[in-house]
C-alpha cells in the first residue's frame, strides 16, 4: 500500500470519529437497552442500511498478553461450533502453542469511547481454514454492543489503561458484575520492536467471532485495515511485567504469559456495524479493502456535508 492511501485511510477513520455524535449515541444507548433484544437487533440492522460502516482507532500502547492453554477440552468448550484451539504465538521467534490473549487498551471509535480488556481464544475456522480470533469475554468502562447481549452499559466498577513517565504501562481494570480482573504494571523501557505473526495478526483479524456466553450464531466478521500496521510490536520482558491479578481463563491457563507485545503507534480499522462475513483472506485483500472503504466513506462524508 502507498503510504499517501495509509495517510488517507488514517484520516479517513479519525474523522468519522465525531466526538459529539459518540456523546449523543452514548445517551441514546441507555434507552435502547431497555427495549427487547429483537427490537434492539432491528434497530442496528436498519442504522447499518445508512452507514454500514463503524471506525475504530486503538490508541497507542495497546497491551497484549499470550497465555497458555492448560486444558485444552475446557477451552474447546468455550468456542462456536466448527472451531478447534490451534497452536499460535504473536510474534515470529516464539515457539506456537495452544494459545489466549488478553488485551487491555483505550480506544474512540465512531459509536463508544473508552477503555476495554478483552480475552480471546485462537482457533482454526474449520470450514474456512483461517485462523480465527474467538472473543470470549470482555469489560469495558463505557457502553457497548455485541449481537447476543444487545446494548449493554459500562461493565466495569474501575478501569484504568494508561501510562507513566517512567516507561510504564499501568493496567487496573475490575469488573462490577463478576470477578473479571486484570492489574498489571509493564515496563516498557526494554521493549524491542519484533515481526509478528502474520497469520495471527492478519488471518486471525479477518475471522473474527464470539465465543462462551456470546455466542450467537453469527458469522465470523472481518475487520479492514492496513496490514502494516500489525507487521510489528515492541516485543516486552517478561520480567519487566508485574502481573498481580488476572481472572480471565482461570483454570484453563497457564496463570503465567509466555509473552507479551505492546504496539507504540495508533491502529486504525473499519468494520460493519453488523457482523458480516467478506470473502478476504489475505494481506493483498486487506489492502484493495481499504482503497474500497477510503472512496465509499470519502463519498458518505460528502452526502453528511450536502444535508
Amino acid at each position: 500500500m502507498q503510504i499517501k492511501d495509509l495517510r488517507r485511510f488514517i484520516k479517513t477513520t479519525e474523522k468519522m470519529v465525531v466526538p459529539s455524535r459518540v456523546a449523543s449515541t452514548t445517551q441514546g444507548s441507555a434507552m435502547l437497552r431497555k427495549l427487547p433484544l429483537r427490537l434492539q437487533r432491528y434497530i442496528v440492522k436498519r442504522g447499518a442500511r445508512t452507514n454500514p460502516y463503524m471506525c475504530f482507532v486503538v490508541e497507542p500502547y495497546a497491551m497484549f498478553l499470550a497465555f497458555e492453554v492448560t486444558d485444552t477440552e475446557a477451552a474447546e468448550q468455550l468456542l462456536p461450533p466448527n472451531y478447534t484451539v490451534f497452536p499460535s504465538a504473536m510474534f515470529i521467534d516464539t515457539p506456537k502453542r495452544p494459545c489466549a490473549i488478553i488485551s487491555a487498551f483505550n480506544v474512540h471509535t465512531s459509536v463508544f469511547w473508552g477503555s476495554r480488556v478483552e480475552f480471546y481464544l485462537i482457533a482454526e475456522n474449520c470450514k474456512t481454514g483461517l485462523l480465527s480470533w474467538i472473543i470470549i469475554k470482555y469489560e469495558s468502562n463505557t457502553h457497548s454492543y455485541d449481537p447476543k447481549q444487545g446494548f449493554i452499559g459500562p461493565s466495569t466498577s474501575h478501569s484504568v489503561v494508561t501510562t507513566s513517565y517512567l516507561g510504564e504501562i499501568i493496567i487496573d481494570v475490575a469488573s462490577a458484575r463478576s470477578d473479571n480482573g486484570l492489574v498489571l504494571v509493564a515496563d516498557l523501557k526494554n521493549g524491542v520492536l519484533k515481526e509478528l505473526d502474520q497469520r495471527l495478526w492478519v488471518e486471525g483479524n479477518l475471522s473474527v467471532d464470539y465465543g462462551g456466553e456470546l455466542q450467537q450464531c453469527t458469522k465470523p466478521f472481518s475487520l479492514v485495515f492496513d496490514p502494516k500496521e500489525m507487521s510489528q510490536a515492541l516485543k516486552i520482558p517478561l520480567d519487566d511485567i508485574s502481573l498481580c491479578t488476572n481472572t480471565f481463563g482461570a483454570g484453563a491457563l497457564n496463570p503465567m504469559p509466555f509473552e507479551a507485545a505492546c504496539f507504540p503507534y495508533a491502529q486504525h480499522f473499519v468494520t460493519t456495524s453488523v457482523p458480516t462475513a467478506t470473502s478476504m483472506r489475505t494481506a493483498q485483500d486487506l489492502e484493495q479493502a481499504v482503497n474500497d472503504i477510503n472512496n465509499k466513506m470519502n463519498a458518505l462524508e460528502e452526502m453528511e456535508c450536502k444535508k
